[in-house]
């Protein structure tokens, strides 16, 4: 019975996940640098985001002036 004790699939593989490992980690860098659009900072000014949400139908008309004078 032969055995065969190279590099097979196993080495392979081994590499294919350490190259997509590091390539994952070198994305969250460069989104961490870059910076995400979820909210931890925002060009957006808070009437900006007033007048989508009355746009999205999220508040009624008499919500938004509320809040508009609150803001200014």
């Amino acid at each position: 019975m032969m055995h065969y004790y190279g590099m097979g699939y196993g080495m392979t593989l081994g590499w294919i996940f350490q190259i997509v490992i590091l390539v994952l980690f070198f994305l969250v860098i460069w989104w961490i640098i870059k910076g995400n659009k979820f909210g931890f900072h925002s060009d957006e000014s808070a009437l900006d985001i007033l007048k989508k949400r009355l746009a999205n139908g999220e508040i009624s008309q008499k919500e938004y002036e509320k809040l508009k004078k609150e803001i200014e």
